[in-house]
């Protein structure tokens, strides 16, 4: 159910220059030059922006791409690698590199900056959420500007967010940010190509608003990794999650923060809920498939219960306990995703059965659900369905 947007601390874009906290992530399209490398007028221009919002009272975070494209030129690269070594090859020279370039531009203006990199298991694992919250947390309280990036250096295929624009949103949930400012060198998003004379969209309110809006993809510098597309993805993650989201352009930065009417402002749709569960309808790799009957999808998708095994008819994938699968009616309708309980190997035997039958044949440990309802996320277009 959406929330009341009139009672939200930031229920429009001119509330951003009295926010506490903002989560603010730039992309690598925005700091490269046109020979490669980071540009440093790029790089110095958004460090000015964002150390005078800080100095006026906001905690800033910044979430920083830039690392990988920043390796390229020092290794003899002429565009991003394909391979995912090699793009770790250059995170792990190009990330030295942008961090000695924002300490400086910060320290210009007297601000402290720090280096958090991350992987999705370290937002994932309960334990190392809390740990990254907690420094989060200090680091803010010393008045230091933490800088985030992925991990890409060790990150594997498995446990990477794919792209900062969706890490950004689920910082702006970690640390309980006011709003997630969206930075690439798009203005806003336009009802089609700006080059056709389309139109800016300033507000977007739901989903509702996009359809029929064909978004575009990277850009032709072949730095980054998503492009519009993966700006409206995480604005959307953010707002579902009760966090304002506008995308704007990196020379729009000033403006942005000032609650002038740049960009496309996307408003809070719904409240905050674990960040675990966030990700896993957003960002989790699905290994598996669960086939549920009629009852099990009403008692799923509605009554918003565990699924046991007796409403499991089949399944698909090859996956352990603790994996991400997705649980479909008969017609393939995707209902919810969740942490499956059992590997691909043991459920076969137990479909359509009761966990009571199961506990006298099996043993105790096969008295539990397959999908616990605190482990599962029901998508909302299913739910509706």
């Amino acid at each position: 159910m959406a929330q009341d947007q009139s009672q939200h601390p930031l229920a429009s874009r001119a509330g951003l220059p009295a926010a506490g906290r903002l989560v603010v992530k730039v992309g690598s399209s925005s700091l490269t030059s046109v020979s490669g490398g980071i540009s440093s007028e790029a790089l110095v221009g958004l460090a000015d922006v964002l150390a005078e919002r800080r100095l006026a009272g906001t905690e800033v975070i910044l979430v920083s791409s830039g690392a990988i494209a920043a390796g390229l030129a020092p290794l003899g690269l002429a565009r991003r690698p394909a391979q995912l070594s090699t793009q770790q090859a250059a995170a792990s020279v190009g990330q030295g590199l942008l961090m000695a370039q924002y300490s400086q531009a910060f320290a210009a203006h007297g601000v402290t900056v720090s280096q958090i990199l991350l992987t999705a298991d370290d937002l994932v694992r309960r334990s190392h959420y809390a740990n990254a919250h907690r420094a989060m947390e200090r680091l803010l309280n010393f008045g230091v500007v933490p800088i985030v990036n992925e991990n890409d250096t060790v990150a594997s295929h498995e446990i990477r967010f794919g792209d900062n624009d969706r890490l950004a949103a689920l910082v702006a949930h970690l640390v309980k940010a006011e709003a997630l400012v969206l930075l690439s060198d798009v203005d806003a998003l336009y009802d089609g190509p700006p080059s056709a004379g389309a139109s800016r969209i300033p507000l977007v309110t739901s989903p509702a608003d996009l359809e029929g809006v064909t978004i575009g993809r990277a850009g032709k510098a072949g730095v980054g990794t998503g492009g519009m597309v993966t700006k409206v993805e995480a604005a959307t993650i953010a707002a579902s999650s009760g966090i304002p989201a506008l995308v704007t352009s990196t020379a729009n930065a000033a403006a942005a923060l000032r609650g002038e009417d740049v960009g496309t402002w996307f408003t809070a749709t719904g409240k905050r809920q674990p960040i675990r569960l966030l990700w896993l309808a957003h960002l989790a790799r699905v290994l598996g498939t669960l086939v549920l009957d009629d009852g099990a999808v009403h008692a799923v998708g509605e009554r918003r219960r565990s699924l046991l095994p007796a409403g499991v008819v089949g399944l698909s994938g090859v996956f352990e306990a603790g994996d991400p699968v997705q649980l479909v009616s008969s017609d393939g309708t995707v209902v919810a995703r969740g942490l499956v309980n059992y590997s691909s190997a043991e459920l076969p035997r137990m479909l359509g059965r009761s966990t009571h039958d199961l506990a006298e044949e099996l043993g105790a440990e096969y008295e539990r659900s397959v999908v616990h309802v605190n482990d599962l996320v029901v998508l909302q277009a299913a739910a509706a369905s």
